[in-house]
């Protein structure tokens, strides 16, 4: 679906016809529609009609803002489009020097529509959440640099659970309990804020925590996201209104702007 997702954004000016979409695939014409309908939850054909580039264009003509011209071409769907709360909970300065001594953290990987994740929940709330693309060590690995000093329990179910919340069910609340420096939490705070009205930009959160020339700093910190899609680092764009980069691809990235739009266009009908 990232290759599928990849073409339309290059060739959306030409509406490529669904037989091209299907060889970019590798699928046959009938199971790529299934495919793409059981991702999406529309078919190929009417998401390629709801990626509206003249409202976007009219948008810069009528604003002249790049991020309010991404937002109505339906790069961000329209929110969290969802029933899904999420609350913040950083652990404090104590505990994140520590490295996690005491905390034990419930951890697993499960499926999503981007990919694998590797998860981990502490009694207070989600503390991690990435998209494995390497092994399964190399990704607990990762989990261990943030809390050198916690237990760890493998409970895949408990994961998978959490999956099937975030995205397939989209409704209930989510604690995050995560843990970084002061100068990160004020920014995945922010993002989170910011990122739950539409995309965003590193000079905007920059300014949202009160520290308008710091957007380098701020694009590390966005980086160094705990947890993917639901702290939402895949909403920042450049100032341009291009992508930017990705911690974990620029093409995963695009994929799930996509999905997020697909889903906005199911809210609509």
């Amino acid at each position: 679906m990232e290759r599928v997702i990849a073409h339309i954004d290059r060739h959306h000016e030409r509406q490529p016809r669904l037989d091209e979409l299907a060889r970019v695939a590798g699928l046959s014409v009938f199971h790529f529609s299934r495919e793409f309908r059981r991702w999406a939850g529309l078919s190929p054909t009417r998401y390629l009609r709801t990626v509206a580039l003249s409202v976007a264009k009219q948008e810069l003509d009528d604003r002249g803002s790049v991020l309010a011209a991404a937002w109505a071409a339906g790069l961000s769907g329209g929110g969290r489009l969802h029933d899904l709360f999420v609350s913040f909970d950083a652990v404090t300065p104590g505990e994140y020097k520590n490295g996690g001594l005491g905390v034990r953290l419930r951890h697993g990987y499960a499926a999503s529509p981007f990919g694998r994740i590797h998860a981990a929940l502490s009694e207070r709330g989600l503390a991690h959440l990435v998209f494995v693309d390497g092994s399964d060590n190399a990704a607990l690995a990762q989990l261990k640099v943030r809390w050198p000093r916690a237990t760890f329990d493998r409970d895949d179910e408990a994961i998978a659970a959490l999956a099937a919340q975030i995205f397939i069910e989209r409704r209930g609340e989510v604690t995050l309990s995560v843990a970084g420096t002061n100068f990160q939490v004020k920014v995945w705070q922010a993002l989170l804020e910011l990122g739950s009205r539409g995309p965003t930009s590193y000079s905007e959160i920059a300014r949202a925590i009160g520290q308008p020339s710091a957007s380098r700093a701020v694009g590390q910190a966005v980086g160094a996201n705990p947890v993917a899609w639901l702290i939402p680092c895949h909403r920042v764009l450049r100032r341009d209104g291009g992508l930017g980069g990705y911690r974990w691809g620029v093409e995963r990235k695009r994929a799930m702007l996509a999905w997020e739009h697909a889903t906005s266009a199911c809210a609509r009908v």
